[in-house]
């Protein structure tokens, strides 16, 4: 029995499931629509393409019939305005620009995250016209003839200043617009930002001295062009672009899941005829949407208390996706005022940010299935960089560090049966060359040698074995994780989360590779097996030139340590048994 055979199907399986991880983020089915939604879906698909860019003017109220409110003629949020005058807000961590078209956030930079360590005084863009990503809002009358009722994001607000930071000592800043119809309404949107937050606040105040009650609600929307990934194998990791909700759980829900009509925005008459049940499965308490990109997110945080409508749109004349989510109805009795309050959170994904906003919103750092792996690996480099070193390259090797200690036994088992078999290595050999002939007594004579010995043939595979899983969920870490984006090591390692610029650590564990065969040579006799095996640190050092520099100091650091282990123990054995 060949011992190393094991190690050479996990080698395989490893190299098979990057191929398999690529082919999926690209090529991946869609989740099957439930039954009940089917017919819904199939009756009003041409519905999701008709232009219209206003959401229905309904949500959902179980046990009552949906009132209907108004719409507006088809256009889009993010383009121009005659009209329209462009406002200026800048703080120490935000640089955004709203429109007086809807109070529309058309763009976000965010000087601290620069776009790369090439071009440092380049603020990476979050919020983008370029991309038809706009972060929207609006109320909706529920009432009849409410055209001029509510201001929707297609509406004309006024301001009495284009531009606005947040000056030396001061905490806060607040942006207000007002919009009127003239006749006793008036709708003040205020933005408030707050030093250091990317965090920011929106209050919709609705001034109602008409005669009538006013009834409406809040919608908040984020907008985006339909985005296509496309990678390799060897370019790495292919990150998620696109719109997320939270329903009790972080769902993604793709710009092709939307053309589909999942999550569609229902019509009054839709709604109305839903049972109680379907309209209160359609409510989420709290909850958000979001609109993802490598490394940051933008977010509309509704009231947590608030049982809220979540929904999709498209307008495919125009390539637009939208994701938005509306509030309950309110009513703002004459002679007072009412106000709907939210928060749009634009920003890098910072794990503990995002968990103190709201629930499951730190999800959209999104590990995979590695995550019961990567989220305990995070939270002891964060731990380690936060309270001893302050460097995520050395963090990475005290982590490494950290994990063989857990693991030294189990390796030490392993690599002490490794020491054996080298050992007896003659007397294997010796066996294959009596038993040439015979291959079924070959492989009985050399277990029962084994069974002699205390030789277990597979203990070489156990390291691997620990090894694989760490591995994928380190490398999700570094691919996710915008705490390595940019984070510096020494020398010429100023990015950790970006390969190797001079290949020296690739190829260092190239040769940490091959000094373990050599350490402990395979008792294959099979000639293609030899020459696989012989070629595996070729073949990943190739793989890890293309790998995140951060990733492949961990597996360097872990080979140096495991030939450190084998050496001590094979002196050991080999010299006394």
């Amino acid at each position: 029995m060949d011992q190393q055979r094991p190690f050479l199907y996990l080698s395989l399986f490893f190299l098979g499931f990057l191929i398999w991880s690529t082919w999926q983020q690209e090529h991946a089915p869609k989740p099957v629509v439930p039954a009940g939604q089917i017919e819904l879906n199939s009756a009003n698909n041409s519905d999701s393409s008709n232009g219209n860019s206003m959401p229905s003017g309904s949500s959902v109220s179980t046990g009552a019939v949906v009132n209907n409110g108004g719409t507006v003629p088809v256009n889009n949020a993010v383009a121009n305005n005659n009209d329209a005058q462009q406002i200026h807000i800048k703080t120490d961590v935000l640089d955004i620009i709203i429109s007086t078209q809807g109070g529309t956030i058309v763009q976000a930079d965010l000087p601290t995250h620069p776009v790369s360590l090439e071009e440092q005084d380049k603020a990476t863009r979050i919020i983008d016209k370029e991309q038809k990503y706009a972060a929207q809002s609006g109320l909706i009358y529920r009432g009849a003839d409410g055209s001029n009722l509510a201001p929707n994001h297609f509406a004309i607000f006024s301001t009495a200043n284009t531009e606005y930071t947040l000056q030396e000592g001061q905490s806060s800043l607040q942006v207000p617009l007002t919009w009127s119809n003239g006749s006793g309404l008036t709708v003040t949107k205020i933005f408030v930002f707050e030093r250091g937050s990317f965090l920011v606040k929106q209050i919709q105040k609705v001034d109602n001295q008409t005669s009538n009650i006013w009834s409406g609600n809040e919608y908040l929307e984020l907008t985006h062009k339909e985005y296509s990934r496309t990678g390799g194998l060897l370019s790495g990791a292919i990150a998620y672009v696109g719109p997320a909700y939270y329903k009790n759980k972080y769902q993604k829900i793709d710009f092709g899941d939307i053309e589909d009509g999942d999550l569609k925005d229902l019509t009054t008459a839709e709604l109305n005829a839903l049972s109680d049940d379907e309209k209160a499965d359609r409510l989420i308490k709290g909850g958000w949407v979001a609109m993802l990109k490598h490394y940051f997110v933008s977010a509309w945080v509704p009231v947590k208390e608030n049982e809220n409508t979540y929904y999709t749109r498209i307008d495919k004349t125009k390539n637009n996706y939208i994701i938005g989510v509306k509030s309950p109805v309110k009513q703002v009795n004459t002679g007072t005022s009412g106000e709907f309050i939210s928060q749009l959170y634009v920003g890098p994904t910072d794990q503990a940010s995002l968990a103190k906003i709201s629930k499951g919103l730190d999800l959209t750092v999104d590990y995979g299935i590695f995550a019961f792996v990567s989220k305990p690996i995070f939270a002891v480099m964060s731990f380690i960089n936060r309270n001893i070193v302050s460097n995520w390259g050395w963090t990475i090797i005290l982590l490494t560090l950290f994990i063989k200690m857990i693991f030294f036994y189990p390796s030490a088992m392993s690599y002490k049966s490794m020491a054996k078999m080298k050992k007896f290595q003659p007397q294997i050999k010796a066996l294959g060359e009596k038993y040439k002939g015979d291959p079924q007594g070959k492989q009985k004579a050399t277990m029962t040698l084994f069974k002699k010995e205390k030789i277990n043939p597979l203990g070489g595979c156990l390291p691997m074995l620990i090894q694989m899983p760490v591995f994928m969920g380190l490398y999700w870490v570094i691919q996710e994780s915008v705490e390595l984006r940019q984070a510096p090591w020494m020398l010429w390692y100023q990015d950790l989360s970006i390969m190797d610029p001079y290949f020296v650590l690739p190829l260092i564990m190239g040769a940490s590779m091959w000094f373990q065969q050599k350490l402990n040579p395979p008792a294959m006799q099979d000639p293609m097996q030899q020459k696989i095996f012989m070629y595996l640190p070729i073949v990943f050092t190739v793989m890890f030139l293309f790998f995140p520099a951060g990733l492949v100091l961990y597996w360097v650091v872990n080979n140096i340590l495991s030939i450190a282990q084998q050496w001590f123990i094979n002196k050991r054995i080999i010299g006394d048994t």
